[in-house]
């Protein structure tokens, strides 16, 4: 993924499903699509996981409390 949206989610009360839905949530609202990944911080998750249609990955460059959702990158496809 090369260009997405960045969300913070630090409350304590919501579940790790729960955050990653209301940010698909406003993703949907503001670009007029679902997201199809999520990426967070290996601290966060361990492994691959689905949520819904939503891929979510761990990855050590997106900050812990952050979800950076967008649309899989297709590699050489020039888009």
């Amino acid at each position: 993924m090369n260009v997405g949206m960045l969300w913070l989610d630090d409350n304590k009360r919501r579940s790790f499903a729960e955050k990653v839905q209301r940010a698909a949530d406003y993703y949907q609202e503001k670009y007029g699509r679902s997201p199809e990944l999520c990426l967070v911080n290996v601290q966060m998750l361990a492994a691959e996981k689905q949520i819904g249609k939503i891929k979510v990955q761990p990855v050590r460059t997106v900050l812990r409390d952050h979800f950076w959702l967008g649309m899989q990158s297709n590699s050489g496809s020039g888009h």
